[in-house]
């Protein structure tokens, strides 16, 4: 990418935003302050696609005199983009996926926030209401749709991994795709990136012009792993916690790639919620997979859930290696126990109802270092409770690692400290010490200085 060439343009809406009130326009436009310097960052996030660095600074400070302003107009509403990535854009004309990607961040960091005033409204709110807002944010983003048979697979996995390991997710996506299904991600690159290429060649090949690649992402995550091209749905939810629950309403099963940090917090979080008692027998088809190379890594995630979790938390997922078409099958097949269990007790098909998230999963956890001093890790409590817990310590690793305000936090005040039962800590350093030898913490190639520490005497 050339960082030197910039290009100024007046960009119209396309896929989102193209039919507003006047009044939505209105409410839009009298923003500014923090929430301007939000919409800001996501903006060039988004025109920064491609970009080999997932160093949110980084990309601020070559792009700091980037600005992007919104233009009211009677027939609509049109961003001004000032010195803006020269990638996003082709013969001076902006690429398609951009202006579409580019249009929903202006629908979900502004429009959301006012609709719901989500960052001060919903910190008291029930566990339904959150799952209600959840709901309506992605029905705003126009994402459900009338289906006959669940089809949507999310695929988790690390945005640093190695190009046998892409070339994996490439692959398995192509395999389920030539099944008809779709596919959502946390729409970056890496693991996120593969299996939407993958399943984009299979459904041309099925003659499928409908195909959904849904990217899920969330402001503080998005200027670090900036949304790939072939996202065709881009909702960025208002914290992580929403969209995780944003992934597990909308998915029908799930795939985990190879990752990092933020891939453990994922698997906990989906492990935690169907430890749950409420949610026994709910089929929830679940497959750890990746090449051969990778069959370490999953001894390694399985053996430290054994360890902490149990073999109860085991049983719920397998771990399948170097097999893409067996994937695909396990998840077509499970596709249809989901559209059995749903038409039997008439949950729909387009968000998962009947799932219960507990309360501890959908609370916002703030990563400061105080918060993260006090994480409960310790044997003798409730599973998911521990597994709840457990999400927030690898949260907040993700927040050190990469989202602007845990990178500030840890340059002010230094790493995180996570206590807990020893025999528990020395078993996630040894996990977090496998990521950082892999190099599943950073891209490959960047020198990474841990934001944590493990307190394990």
């Amino acid at each position: 990418m050339l960082y030197e060439d910039r290009v100024d343009a007046l960009v119209s809406p396309k896929g989102a935003l193209e039919m507003l009130s006047q009044e939505e326009i209105a409410r839009m436009s009298e923003d500014s302050g923090d929430l301007h310097e939000l919409f800001r960052r996501c903006a060039l996030a988004i025109l920064n696609c491609g970009s080999d660095s997932d160093d949110p600074a980084e990309v601020m400070s070559i792009f700091k005199d980037f600005e992007v302003r919104i233009i009211q107009q009677e027939r609509g509403v049109k961003l001004e983009l000032t010195n803006a990535p020269s990638s996003a854009f082709v013969d001076g004309k902006m690429i398609s996926s951009v202006r579409e990607m580019l249009f929903s961040v202006l629908r979900d960091i502004i429009f959301t926030y006012h609709e719901y005033n989500v960052a001060r409204g919903l910190n008291d709110a029930s566990s339904d209401k959150i799952t209600n807002v959840v709901f309506e944010l992605l029905r705003n983003a126009n994402v459900f749709r009338r289906i006959q048979d669940p089809d949507m697979v999310v695929c988790w996995g690390g945005h640093s991994i190695a190009r046998h390991e892409y070339d994996y997710t490439k692959y398995v996506g192509h395999e389920l795709g030539l099944r008809e299904l779709n596919i959502c991600t946390g729409c970056g690159p890496g693991a996120m990136k593969g299996p939407m290429k993958g399943a984009a060649i299979a459904h041309a090949k099925q003659r499928i012009k409908n195909g959904i690649y849904l990217g899920l992402t969330e402001p503080g995550i998005i200027a670090a792993e900036s949304p790939n091209p072939i996202v065709n749905q881009l909702v960025i939810m208002p914290d992580i916690e929403k969209r995780l629950e944003a992934f597990v309403r909308t998915g029908h099963g799930i795939v985990v790639f190879p990752g990092g940090a933020g891939t453990a917090e994922e698997i906990l979080y989906i492990l935690g919620i169907l430890l749950h008692p409420k949610n026994e027998g709910i089929p929830f088809p679940l497959v750890l997979t990746g090449p051969k190379e990778s069959a370490a890594y999953f001894e390694q995630i399985n053996e430290f859930i054994g360890a902490v979790l149990g073999e109860k938390a085991q049983s719920l997922y397998q771990i399948v290696i170097d097999d893409g078409v067996e994937v695909a099958r396990i998840m077509k097949a499970g596709m249809e126990e989901v559209r059995l269990y749903r038409k039997a007790h008439q949950d729909a098909f387009y968000y998962n109802w009947k799932l219960h998230i507990p309360d501890e999963f959908q609370r916002t956890f703030e990563p400061d270092h105080e918060n993260v001093a006090g994480l409960n890790l310790f044997f003798g409590q409730e599973t998911h409770l521990l597994a709840a817990d457990l999400r927030r310590a690898f949260s907040a690793i993700v927040a050190g690692n990469v989202k602007p305000q845990g990178v500030a936090s840890i340059k002010e005040h230094g790493p995180f400290e996570i206590h807990g039962d020893k025999r528990l800590m020395k078993k996630l350093d040894a996990l977090l010490e496998a990521f950082v030898k892999q190099q599943r913490m950073k891209l490959p190639g960047t020198a990474y200085v841990p934001c944590y520490k493990v307190i394990t005497d």
